[in-house]
């Protein structure tokens, strides 16, 4: 029997073949197509209709630091605001190497099995030289990404705190606006400031390794507090046994925090996203914990106080984009940044020196 060959998400859809003799004036009409930008309105108006072209065009808007963009990307957020707030917004994250971009992908896929609608936003570590990033995240997710009712956006991650793309929260409302009912917001890695990402879901998910010294870092505070459940991945093969025995020590490190706002005991769970194991069980925890979360008020008490955070930040990213565009600054950093180097001024008696003009 002869295997059939599995083709790649990159050759899941025939390109376009160039034509010996182009047609002059199709070429003008195509290049006058793509030069025409949409209203403000009309993408509002694709965006509610769930066109993905639209959406992604949103996205980049909001996603843009030209400052002529940024008026046009705050109506269609103003517009897509009526439609947003529907989904479920699920944080993952978890070490570099634990599996996250395999376990999304095998829990998108159930996902959408059971007639959901998914939409993965996948920040990608930027490089501190090249300030340039991958996105390779559609290429490690071959099957969701050719899946219909799955979108997959990867935003380089760039200076934002904790890996999360500085305009991750407008997206959220963008892909709720398109009708995407759960949403799941993938980080760079682990650390104290992964609150970012804290700061914008409803459930929050740490996934671990098992016999790679992890455990140990589960009984430390931080990110473990913030989790809403602990999945051990790659649970299977030789590693099952030693999966096992790190969900007794997670279990008992959890019992030693005290009890989170939410009122909800976070589960340790073991799963093998590579052979979508365990999958089915971390969905009806999830389901579980926003029923539980609901019911004590905590679900709606709790995105009230992230939109008040987020008020917050929006200020202050605001202030330092206005602080660093204006002239006077620029010129005037230009020369700072000289006299600390040539070693006539210090870095506090220079911000100083800036902040008073």
């Amino acid at each position: 029997m002869t295997k059939k060959s599995k083709s790649s998400a990159l050759q899941h859809k025939e390109g376009v073949s160039q034509s010996e003799i182009t047609n002059a004036s199709s070429i003008t009409k195509i290049q006058q197509q793509r030069k025409a930008k949409p209203t403000a309105q009309e993408l509002i108006s694709q965006i509610i209709k769930g066109n993905i072209t639209a959406l992604s065009r949103a996205i980049t808007l909001v996603e843009s630091s030209n400052l002529k963009h940024l008026e046009q990307a705050n109506d269609v957020i103003k517009g897509c605001l009526p439609y947003a707030n529907t989904s479920i917004r699920i944080g993952i994250t978890g070490v570099p190497g634990v599996g996250k971009s395999t376990f999304i992908e095998a829990f998108g896929m159930h996902l959408t099995s059971i007639g959901k609608k998914v939409a993965v936003l996948a920040v990608d570590p930027s490089s501190s030289l090249s300030k340039g990033s991958i996105l390779g995240d559609k290429t490690r997710m071959e099957d969701l990404v050719k899946n219909q009712n799955a979108f997959i956006r990867p935003s380089p991650s760039g200076n934002s705190l904790g890996g999360v793309a500085r305009k991750t929260r407008e997206t959220i409302i963008l892909c709720e606006a398109a009708g995407f009912d759960t949403i799941m917001i993938e980080t760079v890695g682990v650390g104290q400031s992964e609150i970012a990402v804290h700061s914008m879901v409803d459930f929050f998910l740490l996934l671990k390794l098992a016999g790679a010294g992890d455990e140990l870092q589960g009984i430390k505070r931080g990110i473990i507090e913030m989790a809403d459940a602990i999945a051990i991945n790659k649970a299977d093969g030789d590693n099952l046994k030693a999966a096992k025995l790190a969900k007794v020590e997670f279990n008992r490190a959890l019992h030693l925090y005290p009890q989170k706002n939410s009122e909800w005991q976070p589960k340790v769970l073991l799963c093998s996203a590579l052979n979508r194991e365990g999958i089915e069980d971390l969905w009806k925890v999830v389901r579980s914990y926003i029923e539980h979360s609901k019911a004590n008020n905590y679900f709606d008490q709790n995105r009230t106080e992230q939109n008040k955070f987020w008020l917050l930040q929006t200020i202050e990213d605001r202030l330092k984009s206005d602080f660093f565009n204006q002239t006077t600054i620029k010129d005037a950093l230009k020369r700072q940044l000289q006299l600390i180097e040539d070693s006539k001024t210090t870095p506090f008696v220079a911000a100083e020196y800036l902040l008073n003009l």
